[in-house]
């Protein structure tokens, strides 16, 4: 389910600029930090997005087509400031071909999955394999399950998640678009994690 606005998957203008190897600024108290979320159809990656960057959840939103892309500006305490550059992929598998281009040279990559969906928490590994073996080196990644405002329609425990996040070295996190529950606390601590900030 989308929450925002899509670019085509195959628009050569937008796909043009995504393989810049540099993901991050020079400039260590302003960074410029590209990050891609990834996961199955449906899981609220748009969403999680849409709620970072606008404050604001659809629930009637439409699937993303290919990839969308925002950015927001965090302002963290010790007078850092980190852009995300963000980049939003479709969940559908016709178009899982594509997300190396999107995940190529960043440095930050999401993967989200519904905690009331088994399903969505095994394409969640896929993607995780898929960017141990092709990320860039020193990635950050996190392991998002997502819709935590449904906790009566849980399928996967947040221990199992969580001991699974620690032993592939990502950091795991329940969150709520939908309320926004842990959103801007998600980004905060992917900030904290980027090497320039520490």
């Amino acid at each position: 389910m989308g929450c925002s606005s899509s670019l085509p998957g195959r628009n050569a203008k937008s796909l043009g600029s995504l393989n810049v190897e540099n993901s991050m600024a020079t400039d260590p108290k302003n960074l410029r930090v590209k990050l891609v979320l990834l996961g199955d159809s449906g899981v609220g990656k748009s969403c999680i997005v849409l709620r970072f960057v606008r404050g604001q959840f659809d629930s009637n939103s439409k699937v993303t087509v290919g990839a969308s892309f925002l950015s927001q500006t965090l302002a963290l305490q010790d007078s850092t400031t980190v852009k995300f550059e963000i980049w939003d992929t479709a969940g559908q598998e016709r178009y899982a071909s594509l997300a190396p281009l999107y995940y190529r040279g960043a440095a930050v990559a999401v993967v989200v999955y519904d905690i009331t969906s088994e399903e969505t928490f095994r394409k969640a590994k896929y993607w995780v394999k898929e960017l141990q073996k092709h990320a860039s080196p020193g990635i950050v990644m996190a392991l998002v399950g997502n819709k935590a405002d449904l906790e009566e329609n849980r399928a996967l425990s947040s221990e199992g998640a969580k001991e699974y996040a620690e032993g592939n070295g990502m950091f795991f996190i329940e969150t709520s678009a939908k309320t926004s529950n842990n959103i801007n606390e998600l980004f905060q601590e992917i900030a904290k994690r980027l090497p320039q900030t520490s």
